[in-house]
């Protein structure tokens, strides 16, 4: 029994190591952009694009790369995905131009989403009791958290002590350590098969309607939204999602089946991620530019400044979420979370061209902590409704809507920021004024896109039944 228990927990350090270094290769990279640029070349408008090619192919593949871990094993699909983000990690810090670059960080995006799409597939069907499987959810969890908080410190000191190449090297270690302890701990599965669900046509039009959708959401910024080239690609985009909906619904063996969204949890704990991730990692990347471009931190400093929400969210996503969740319910602990979350943006909302640290940015920086009740909950229960044939699917859904979520969130959000910036400067507003009554904006925005998750979770949420909580599924130990 002990070698079984020990074998769990060994794999969940293997999917936490692999969601830490997933989440913070797509963050380590923003403050090494500057000297990137300087070094292969790169043009301002081909900048955007060392996030962007990392990040379509990643959130276009979650659902597929899901789909294909419960026919061909999600053992087989986690390990190929380690592989090849590895791999591609070597190649991203040995580029020598920019093409280069992009092709790489496009192969970390596949690889991201090959590994991450069935990652709480198999946590679910190695933990089944409801207090470890929260406990397990918890520390997952953390480590996203984690990554996604730290890489810009990070990031600052790897580019400033080292190089840049670094903040891609630093993957390599870990991902071959990941491997060997994955082939090992890891539980075999064989999947249903092929047969069972090879939706080639589906797959089609589902991974092409979503990489155009994700493409057409990270070029607003560069468009606008009314623009020939935002409205023609997103109803492409849509007229393909509709498809698939419409294929999935007729097909003998389809690639999502629609029983899935039956389940309200499901359904429910996905759209308020999105909504709540729209806010949330809008606060990680404007909150730093108001540091940085109103305030005047370096790199290093404004990371640090983030510390404090980074160790909020991660100590009580690991030490306080499972217990409040296994005595309250999953549903009641992100309520909670995603009050603190609004109180702190509309604190945000109050940002001037002086802000002190002290005073008006360690407030909501503590309580951004509520990220670590908000993030473990609707994990919980965005797998609760899940059967066994279907909990990689579910995983790919839910890393989908996180993906789609957090690009809709920066994408809207920089543009309304932006677009306010533009008309105070147009109206005689100095720099700094302009730069932060954009950002207030964005702030309240994303306080109303946290509202909006917060009646979500009111009136379609329920508290996970005991068979959803924890389904009869079979652990299989690893020899």
């Amino acid at each position: 029994m002990s070698n079984v228990l020990n074998s769990r927990w060994t794999a969940l350090g293997v999917l936490s190591a692999t969601g830490l270094m997933t989440i913070l290769d797509g963050s380590i990279v923003t403050v090494a952009m500057p000297a990137i640029q300087h070094d292969l070349r790169f043009t301002a408008a081909g900048l955007s694009w060392i996030m962007n090619a990392y990040l379509i192919p990643f959130g276009g593949l979650l659902l597929l790369a899901g789909r294909l871990g419960d026919l061909i094993g999600r053992r087989a699909m986690f390990l190929a995905g380690n592989a090849v983000f590895t791999a591609a990690s070597v190649l991203a810090g040995a580029a020598t131009d920019a093409s280069l670059l992009i092709a790489a960080r496009f192969l970390q995006g596949v690889g991201s989403a090959l590994a991450s799409a069935v990652v709480l597939g198999i946590l679910v069907t190695l933990f089944t009791e409801p207090a470890e499987r929260g406990k397990a959810i918890a520390i997952f969890s953390f480590t996203g958290a984690a990554g996604a908080s730290i890489g810009q410190v990070l990031g600052g000191v790897l580019t400033d002590v080292l190089s840049w190449p670094w903040i891609f090297f630093i993957n390599v270690p870990i991902g071959a350590v990941t491997l060997l302890l994955a082939l090992r701990a890891l539980p075999a599965d064989r999947g249903a098969g092929l047969a069972a669900g090879a939706d080639v046509l589906g797959a089609l039009l589902v991974t092409s309607g979503l990489m155009l959708g994700i493409y057409t959401i990270v070029k607003v910024e560069e468009y606008g939204w009314l623009a020939a080239h935002t409205l023609g690609l997103g109803a492409l985009s849509l007229a393909l999602l509709g498809g698939f909906a419409a294929r999935q619904a007729t097909a003998r063996t389809p690639l999502m089946p629609l029983r899935i969204l039956r389940s309200r949890n499901v359904t429910g704990a996905n759209l308020a991620q999105m909504l709540s991730l729209s806010g949330m990692f809008a606060f990680q990347v404007l909150v730093a530019l108001y540091m940085q471009r109103v305030l005047g931190y370096g790199a290093l400093e404004t990371g640090l400044a983030m510390l404090p929400a980074a160790v909020g969210i991660g100590t009580i996503s690991l030490f306080v979420s499972a217990r409040l969740s296994a005595r309250f319910g999953p549903r009641t602990v992100l309520i909670s979370g995603l009050v603190l979350l609004i109180a702190a943006m509309l604190l945000l909302t109050r940002v001037s061209v002086d802000a002190g640290y002290v005073s008006h940015l360690l407030p909501p920086m503590l309580l951004i902590s509520g990220g670590g009740l908000v993030l473990p909950a609707l994990a919980t229960l965005g797998m609760s409704g899940a059967e066994d044939g279907d909990a990689g699917l579910a995983s790919g859904l839910f890393n989908t809507t996180q993906q789609v979520g957090m690009a809709v969130g920066v994408a809207v959000l920089s543009t309304m920021a932006a677009s306010r910036t533009g008309d105070l400067l147009a109206a005689g507003a100095g720099e700094a004024a302009a730069l932060t009554g954009g950002y207030r904006l964005a702030f309240g925005i994303s306080a109303g896109l946290l509202l909006a998750a917060f009646v979500v979770a009111l009136t379609v949420l329920r508290r996970p039944a005991a068979s959803e909580d924890a389904p009869a599924v079979e652990t299989v130990a690893a020899s």
